[in-house]
């Protein structure tokens, strides 16, 4: 569909796989409703003399300059630019007086990050002011770099009509990528303040099961260590001086072929904070490749699965405590060990 907004402006969309041209309000309408989410501004522009010899990224600027001119060079290397219906990539490109210029602003994908997509979800608990569910391994839970959709917020936002006028969907705290388990959603504003309170006063109780290389002694240790951003790669988390409080009780259940089956209880809950406190004692997780673990017993991910949940309810004030069992894959791996499931 192309509809004009102005002189230089024009407004396209794929609609239906095929483009369609048309000056009727009322089927420009009816488009749109179905179609706005792919829908993208075109801007149009002729060199003019005193534009002659000037650099493409410079002209592209004064045709949109409401945008950055890292976002602007983006749409040049994703070939939404041409001079003359010709697609044009080069930044330091002179141009000609009398050459036309097409713009495409297509919406980064951070800008279409926030947008309902429907997914199942294992919901375990829901009523009108939350929700607990157990979350697969391998599903992101909010959008960043590299996971701008198909993210748990982006189920959340189709699960229910609230969700999109919340903080993060209702989102009050996360699971890495790869780990599984449970997690509880605020469905409402005075319930996600009253979790997110909670959580940070530590009386929401969370309980996690790993596995983790090398054999570590019977018995209740607590790893009180601080944790930060680490200083040599960004991607990471370490324990640092600088860091912020973090501690973590590590229940050995079982051990067996330099494997422990352990319980992780946490105090805190900061980023990476059991893999991180693992791999400072010297016991990475088994799978996890980023903190020093090996790929183990068949894992291809981090072997660590949030199984019991337990906080009261931010309206009735009633306790509620679930426990999930892990998926398959840890399941399989931790019956290899023998090592039992409840401490």
């Amino acid at each position: 569909m192309w509809r004009r907004s102005g002189a230089g402006t024009e407004r396209w969309t794929n609609y239906r796989d095929r483009a369609i041209s048309t000056t009727d309000p009322a089927v420009a309408a009816d488009a749109d409703a179905e179609a706005d989410a792919d829908a993208f501004e075109i801007r149009t522009h002729r060199v003019d003399a005193q534009e002659h010899g000037q650099r493409l990224d410079r002209t592209l600027v004064t045709m949109a300059p409401e945008f950055s001119r890292n976002h602007l060079q983006g749409l040049l290397e994703r070939r939404h630019v041409q001079v003359d219906a010709a697609v044009v990539t080069q930044a330091s490109r002179r141009l000609r007086v009398g050459q036309q210029l097409r713009l495409e602003l297509v919406p980064t994908a951070e800008s279409l990050a926030f947008r309902p997509e429907p997914m199942v979800l294992d919901i375990v608990f829901e009523d009108a002011h939350l929700i607990v569910l157990d979350k697969p391994a391998g599903l992101v839970v909010h959008p960043a770099a590299g996971n701008w959709s198909g993210t748990l917020l982006n189920g959340l936002l189709a699960h229910h009509a609230g969700a999109g006028q919340l903080p993060r969907a209702g989102i009050v705290h996360r699971l890495d990528k790869d780990t599984s388990g449970l997690m509880v959603v605020g469905k409402t504003l005075p319930a996600v303040t009253a979790l997110s309170r909670d959580i940070a006063a530590r009386t929401v109780q969370r309980e996690y099961l790993a596995l983790a290389c090398g054999e570590l002694a019977p018995g209740t240790r607590v790893v009180e260590a601080p944790i930060g951003r680490d200083p040599v790669s960004r991607v990471r988390m370490a324990v640092v001086a600088s860091g912020r409080a973090a501690r973590t009780d590590v229940l050995t259940l079982g051990v067996c072929g330099g494997v422990s089956a352990l319980r992780c209880k946490l105090h805190t809950g900061r980023t990476h904070q059991i893999r991180v406190h693992l791999s400072h004692i010297g016991h990475p997780l088994v799978g996890d490749l980023l903190y020093g673990g090996l790929p183990l017993l068949g894992l291809a991910r981090q072997a660590l699965h949030a199984q019991r949940l337990g906080f009261l309810h931010p309206e009735g004030g009633h306790r509620l405590d679930f426990s999930r069992p892990p998926p398959a894959d840890l399941a399989a791996a931790w019956a290899a060990l023998g090592a039992p499931l409840q401490a």
